[in-house]
């Protein structure tokens, strides 16, 4: 589904990725992870075409995607950030946004959104504005938003980081079951070892913009690869 190939990224003259290798296979969740500087959400960003490595390829369906990323490219991924990023309209027209642009016909759209919203427990909230919102109710928005539009790829970007832990647990829960329903091919970022043990089929850990090691969340417990990773590891292990 998507293949990054020798990746370097550098920025203001820093090196900020170096030399990585990355897959994508249909109806996988894949999952970054590090502490804070590592370069994964870096990573994120570029396979999501938001930036251009300066060095490397990446490949989309089998195609070589150039630099001026195609719109059609673009319309077959949904993003989800840590901070929800939504209109300034009703719920409704939020989720709505992307199946307007895509010309669904009207009762294609209120289907898609009605059903979306109802997955992540917001059906209720159709007609609040999003800014009414609190940020769990804002995050769930943004996920039915992402799905509606039944991306190719799903991006997300440490989507549960600004919230409280119950808020957290139960978000998590619903994607969960998402994800099992619908096969979704997604990468997410997280610096918590607990949303990729619960979510991902396979996992990179990044340090100093680098892969360190990749397998499994439970392989990457069980068998830590390398010093630094194992240290890295130690406080999720328990």
């Amino acid at each position: 589904m998507l293949e990054a190939r020798e990746i370097t990224w550098k920025k203001d003259h820093k090196i900020i990725l170096q030399d990585i290798h990355f897959h994508l296979l249909p109806g996988e969740c894949v999952g970054l992870i590090g502490p804070n500087g590592s370069g994964k959400s870096s990573l994120l960003k570029i396979l999501a075409f938001l930036e251009t490595p300066t060095y490397g390829q990446l490949y989309f369906q089998g195609q070589s995607v150039p630099k001026s990323v195609p719109l059609p490219i673009r319309r077959k991924i949904a993003i989800v950030f840590q901070e929800s990023l939504l209109l300034n309209t009703r719920v409704f027209d939020n989720v709505a946004a992307g199946l307007k642009i895509r010309g669904l016909s009207k009762g294609k759209i209120r289907e898609r959104v009605d059903y979306w919203l109802e997955q992540f427990g917001v059906i209720h909230l159709t007609k609040q504005l999003a800014r009414s919102l609190s940020g769990g109710e804002a995050q769930r928005v943004s996920l039915a938003r992402a799905f509606a539009i039944e991306p190719d790829v799903l991006f997300l970007d440490e989507p549960f980081s600004a919230l409280d832990a119950p808020t957290k647990e139960g978000l998590r829960i619903d994607l969960t079951k998402v994800f099992s329903s619908t096969q979704t091919t997604t990468v997410m970022v997280s610096h918590d070892f607990k949303d990729i043990a619960h979510l991902t089929n396979r996992a990179l850990i990044l340090l100093n913009g680098q892969v360190v090691a990749e397998g499994s969340p439970s392989e990457l417990l069980r068998s830590p690869q390398k010093e630094e990773v194992e240290r890295f590891l130690a406080h999720f292990a328990s």
